[in-house]
């Protein structure tokens, strides 16, 4: 594999408006899971989200957009996100707007996430409204392209829960054939009425914040989120002061177990694994900390642990930073690559939250407290998605 480096990072969710932000939480512990102020919902006032402290209106102003040409909430933080990860990589706008560029994004409501304003468009019910053009799940990355004038490769991912873990692959991919010389690859998805309604018939909703690997999980918390890396060749990058961490391999597959649940055997996620690691020619005792899925499903907590006990021989430190921001959907393989970074550069493991008991089927637990001056060399980072999408990327420290 063609060494690819991380050059550039962005993020924006419920602990934070920049990566820095977002560190500090980790850091001191912060959850952004709470009662949603902005979001607008039946559920709001029952259940929980990780919700981006930022209105769409303050969203716009610090854009400089104007409102009223359709600017979703997907596309104003996939923006502030996209905006802080350019600027980090040092891109200049012909950079970005450079035919070898490619820019790979990803989401699952995509411009869906103003359900009441579809509904009454698709009925059409009363004048169009302004987001009448711009329901599509490609709608936020069509408007990114359109703001930088850029020309390259693009396209935009929907596996569900591991969608921005697939758009980092396929960019590592396109740098590895030599079609491209930079990839700007990660995903949006804002909090919509259209997916907490689907995830709560699911019955998989929590009341409270979540508590992924606790024996009493109750469900997941949704959340919304924005985050994007620039990949390069290493070999590319003149000054290596940019490199913020090296892509050392991917693990894709499908258990094609059923619609929204990962087989008992844990056959995808291992060979997710699995396969993440024979990539980056690495074997499961290399590993030193794995930011897992761990949605807080009785399901999916279950069966994840099960898949490390078959694949190490002794479980190496883990955790979910879900029960910081929830869970994020198109937007949780990027943001917790992000994680799984910063981990590296500051040597250091954020907790499972909210953990009173572990899962006593295992004689391993999560790490519970914030625990700083780790050794770490290589994260694995884990998505696993509905349909049995399961993608597991793997970082390594720049030596």
């Amino acid at each position: 594999m063609t060494e690819i480096v991380v050059t550039g990072m962005g993020a924006i969710s419920s602990i934070g408006l920049t990566i820095a932000e977002n560190l500090y939480s980790l850091k001191h512990e912060i959850s952004g899971i709470k009662k949603a102020k902005h979001f607008k919902s039946h559920y709001a006032g029952s259940l929980v989200f990780g919700e981006i402290d930022q209105s769409d209106e303050s969203l716009l102003e610090e854009l400089a957009l104007k409102k009223g040409h359709g600017f979703t909430r997907t596309t104003l933080i996939a923006m502030k996100a996209f905006r802080e990860a350019v600027s980090h990589a040092q891109l200049s706008p012909e950079d970005i707007a450079s035919t070898r560029t490619a820019f790979i994004s990803s989401s699952t409501v995509g411009g869906m996430c103003y359900t009441d304003d579809l509904y009454h468009d698709a009925n059409m019910q009363g004048s169009p409204s302004e987001y009448v053009k711009n329901y599509e799940g490609s709608d936020h990355a069509l408007q990114i392209v359109r703001f930088y004038g850029m020309k390259g490769i693009t396209d935009v991912v929907n596996t569900a829960c591991s969608s921005s873990a697939n758009a980092i692959a396929i960019g590592a991919r396109l740098l590895e054939t030599g079609k491209v010389d930079r990839v700007i690859a990660g995903g949006s998805d804002c909090l919509a009425k259209f997916t907490v309604n689907g995830f709560n018939s699911l019955r998989i909703l929590s009341e409270e914040p979540c508590k992924p690997f606790d024996t009493h999980r109750e469900g997941l918390s949704l959340g919304e989120a924005a985050a994007y890396v620039v990949l390069e060749r290493k070999a590319d990058v003149s000054d290596p002061g940019k490199i913020q961490a090296v892509f050392s391999g991917f693990g894709i597959c499908n258990d094609a177990f059923h619609p929204s649940a990962t087989s008992d055997d844990a056959r995808g996620p291992r060979m997710a694994m699995e396969l993440a690691l024979k990539r980056a020619n690495l074997s499961p005792e290399n590993i030193q900390y794995i930011n897992a899925h761990g949605t807080g499903t009785p399901n999916n907590d279950l069966t994840e642990s099960f898949a490390f006990s078959k694949l190490f021989k002794n479980v190496p430190a883990y955790s979910s930073t879900k029960s910081y921001v929830g869970h994020t959907l198109a937007a949780a393989g990027v943001l917790e690559a992000i994680y799984s970074i910063l981990s590296i550069q500051n040597q250091e493991v954020y907790p499972s939250l909210r953990v009173e008991e572990p899962i006593a089927d295992f004689s391993f637990q999560p790490t519970l407290r914030y625990t700083p001056e780790v050794a770490i060399t290589h994260v694995l980072s884990n998505s696993f998605g509905f349909g049995g999408n399961c993608t597991s990327l793997i970082f390594s420290a720049c030596i």
